[in-house]
């Protein structure tokens, strides 16, 4: 009797975690196009009801047919009777962008400093030191104050550091989006520096493909992906950035384990605009100098929503001689429709003659280069597959349409 209470109860909770855990994964916001379904994946017990009555919610939790453009609520409801959580959805009207396919120069600088790497201190005593052992600080985190002075790059911490004369220093940053707060004393070397032990950056730079220009709100989105950072693996937390023209050197081809890339040069790069988002979706900002990149802004097209892309035949536009971009053929093999985590909605492969020639397929710098189906804007290329560089994924173009609105 005692052990099939113990199995009830251990059930019980089970299975009040998994309710529990299918409430936070439904978003507290959205954005939607017009006529676009949003289907939220739910459980037996857990409803949708829409807070207006143009609002249709179907049995199978679709909200359907949204075509009033602006915010509208929805309840999340458990056994249809208690509201645990309300979804905001934010419907925005028919949206045209411009192709563009230029490859361009990126610039990003952190908010704060990044923490890369941790190394023992040797002391002017000649014993070894590590100052940050025991403060909580890891490689990734963001330093974002030290003694209550804002850090902006590592100029400042040096700063701070170098002037402290061996006294605690309060340091705040950031660790996984939580703010926290530890003390580091510096150690004073035998060159009469002081040092913390930490390995920091400010900046990170490359190159990639701007993706689109979006003429009615100058937005401009890149990459498809987002800017990582080499040591830490994470996405880099930016507080700004800068966009910029850049000149194509070589072309190194894919083979098989061995992916190949567009080598280019930032040096004399023109501003192009200003990045305000670095995103698993691409990078985002606003264009100060649509002319820098000779874009011809009459040639906009409609964003496909997902269920009116195919399967089949479509067309990348790619720069790869300083010429402008050209149309290339594609096939799109696989569309995963239900999508909205990460950057692999569509398996593509490269099939258009020329560029296998050229580069092999899809390398390195190819990121962010638009696809068109049927004269529309479906996506673009984010990933290559190492060991067959003709195959790779691309993003929804509506993932990175709503990824720019909400940094707009």
């Amino acid at each position: 009797m005692k052990k099939a209470k113990k199995i009830f109860s251990i059930a019980f909770l089970l299975l009040i975690y998994i309710y529990i855990v299918a409430i936070e994964n439904i978003p507290k916001s959205t954005i939607l196009f017009e006529n676009e379904e949003l289907n939220i994946k739910t459980i037996f017990g857990i409803t949708l009801e829409p807070q207006k009555e143009e609002t249709v919610v179907t049995s199978s939790n679709v909200v359907d047919e949204t075509n009033e453009v602006g915010v509208t609520n929805v309840d999340v409801k458990l056994f249809n009777s208690i509201t645990v959580k309300t979804v905001t959805i934010n419907v925005i009207p028919e949206t045209t962008v411009v192709p563009v396919g230029t490859v361009s120069g990126v610039k990003l600088y952190t908010n704060g400093v990044l923490v890369v790497g941790m190394s023992e201190i040797k002391g002017i005593d000649n014993i070894k030191y590590k100052p940050y052992e025991n403060s909580g600080i890891e490689e990734g985190d963001m330093i974002l104050n030290i003694n209550d002075k804002k850090i902006t790059n590592t100029k400042d911490v040096l700063e701070v550091v170098n002037n402290s004369n061996g006294e605690n220093l309060k340091i705040t940053y950031s660790s996984e989006g939580e703010t926290k707060e530890c003390s580091i004393t510096p150690i004073q070397t035998s060159k009469k520096e002081y040092k913390i032990g930490l390995w920091i950056r400010d900046s990170a730079a490359g190159i990639g493909t701007m993706t689109y220009y979006e003429k009615s709100t100058g937005n401009f989105a890149a990459l498809g992906h987002g800017i990582t950072d080499v040591d830490t693996g994470g996405l880099i937390n930016i507080s700004n950035g800068e966009f910029l023209t850049t000149n194509i050197i070589s072309i190194i081809k894919g083979v098989k384990g061995s992916p190949g890339k567009i080598q280019g040069t930032l040096t004399d790069g023109k501003n192009i605009g200003k990045i305000y988002k670095n995103s698993e979706f691409g990078i985002y900002g606003k264009v100060d100098n649509i002319d820098a990149i000779n874009l011809d802004t009459s040639k906009e097209i409609k964003v496909a929503l997902r269920n009116e892309i195919s399967l089949g035949k479509a067309t990348i536009l790619c720069d790869l001689d300083n010429n402008g971009a050209k149309e290339y053929e594609i096939e799109i093999e696989k569309i995963f429709i239900n999508n909205n985590y990460d950057n692999k909605s569509m398996l593509i492969k490269v099939t258009d003659a020329e560029l296998l020639n050229k580069t092999g397929g899809i390398i390195q710098g190819m990121s962010g280069c638009p696809i068109i189906q049927n004269g529309k804007f479906i996506g673009a290329i984010t990933n290559v597959l190492v060991n067959d560089p003709t195959q790779g994924y691309a993003v929804f173009g509506d993932l990175m349409i709503k990824e720019s609105k909400s940094c707009s």
